[in-house]
């Protein structure tokens, strides 16, 4: 592909420093549909980002895009606050009979604010609030958001510093497999627990993703997940998941917690809860923890009914059966026997994932970095993950074709081969 110099002027002079995407891929994007984006002059991009996850269902999906377009014809609410509306009940309606209901959980929903850090802070908050503690257990390569309190339970030190303050009343702990399972699980946790001269104050709650996405696409096995919960259960701690980017059928099921058989205390979903890129998050619990007072923790835009909107059609058009499910299953086997076969050409190299998040660790990061590089070049959009940008993140929209995806890996893998 020839790439023309786009005008990138008013970005570079205007926009602040703080930008990144941008500077991966330098142009100038102006539509978008499906598993596709275009620049402003003319070349296609097939696209393995997705919005960083807030695109499962693809850019522009039709099915929600009418579904909008008729509400805001209609004059439908667009900021409803905490206000009652006909789009907020018509989405907890569809989220309760959909996907509630049929797994038999019992979570009542909290709209915290437009984005996945507001959830993580009302679901610290809340747990502090429940257990009267502050300590909050994480994760090494956690990453949780951007605030401050998100911040404190996120591993990554270069984000971590741009607090400027101390992150305090968090304690670290090690991920699924990060001792390369030389140490049973959980065995410096419990000795931690359980001695009262560990200085380890009782921790309020565990926070956890089932799979590190910006962590390097690390995945913890439904054993893991399970004996987290029976730590958590048998030590009074609540255990939180965060499945702001692999929830919302990233790795096949709506919950990307449900293959470990576990309930979380308290679960936070964003990215593609709106199913149109749309701002939304949520927070959810059990009831018995629901012991906020009325506007203790809230937000102004906690009530984008837009989003509601495209939400419910979401639901409605991929949840009520499992194909989506089944589709996304499929398709992980492609990617999986892809990155098996690039992998086995490259010494070092090792990939990992679930359901349609995979990723591709080289042994220099600076070869993932080229990569992805050459991946632009040739009309991919692919990142790269993990604490030294080492591994390759493949995080495709779940509604791509069978095409699509295979044309993806084979330039992906083309970008590993000529970038070696």
């Amino acid at each position: 592909m020839t790439i023309t110099q786009p005008d990138l002027s008013v970005f570079t002079t205007l926009e602040s420093e703080v930008r990144s995407y941008c500077r991966s891929w330098p142009t100038v994007f102006d539509r978008a549909q499906g598993s596709h984006l275009h620049d402003e002059d003319g070349h296609d991009y097939l696209d393995f980002f997705a919005g960083a996850g807030s695109l499962n269902y693809g850019h522009n999906n039709p099915v929600l895009k009418r579904a909008l377009i008729d509400y805001l014809e209609h004059d439908g609410v667009t900021n409803g606050l905490d206000m009652s509306t006909t789009a907020k009940r018509a989405f907890l309606e569809f989220f309760q009979n959909t996907i509630l209901r049929p797994r038999e959980l019992p979570y009542k929903v909290m709209f915290p604010g437009p984005t996945g850090t507001n959830a993580v802070e009302a679901a610290l908050k809340l747990a502090r609030k429940v257990k009267g503690r502050e300590t909050i257990v994480s994760f090494t390569n956690a990453f949780h958001g951007m605030s401050l309190g998100s911040l404190a339970v996120t591993g990554n030190a270069f984000k971590r510093a741009g607090a400027g303050i101390p992150l305090v009343h968090t304690t670290r702990m090690p991920f699924d497999h990060y001792l390369d399972d030389r140490t049973p699980d959980f065995l410096w946790f419990e000795q931690l627990l359980d001695d009262s001269g560990s200085g380890l104050d009782q921790p309020a709650a565990v926070i956890v993703e089932t799979i590190q996405g910006e962590g390097g696409i690390n995945v913890a096995s439904p054993q893991w997940l399970r004996a987290l919960a029976q730590l958590c259960e048998q030590h009074d701690m609540l255990l939180i998941v965060d499945d702001i980017q692999m929830g919302c059928g990233r790795t096949g099921a709506f919950f990307s917690f449900e293959e470990a058989g576990i309930t979380p205390d308290i679960v936070t979903v964003s990215k593609s809860i709106s199913g149109y890129g749309l701002p939304m998050s949520l927070c959810l619990f059990r009831p018995e923890l629901d012991v906020w007072e009325p506007g203790e923790h809230n937000g102004t835009f906690r009530g984008n009914n837009p989003a509601f909107v495209t939400a419910a059609a979401a639901l409605n058009a991929y949840w009520t059966d499992d194909k989506l499910e089944q589709q996304t299953l499929a398709h992980a086997r492609t990617i999986e026997a892809a990155l098996r076969d690039t992998a086995a050409h490259h010494s070092g190299s090792a990939y990992r994932g679930r359901g349609m998040v995979w990723g591709l660790e080289l042994p220099h990061p600076e070869h993932a970095g080229r990569a992805a590089r050459r991946a632009f070049q040739l009309g991919l959009l692919i990142e790269t993950s993990g604490a030294h940008d080492e591994v390759i993140k493949l995080l495709p929209p779940l509604t791509i074709t069978t095409d699509e995806l295979d044309r993806g890996l084979r330039i992906a893998q083309r970008a590993v081969y000529e970038t070696a």
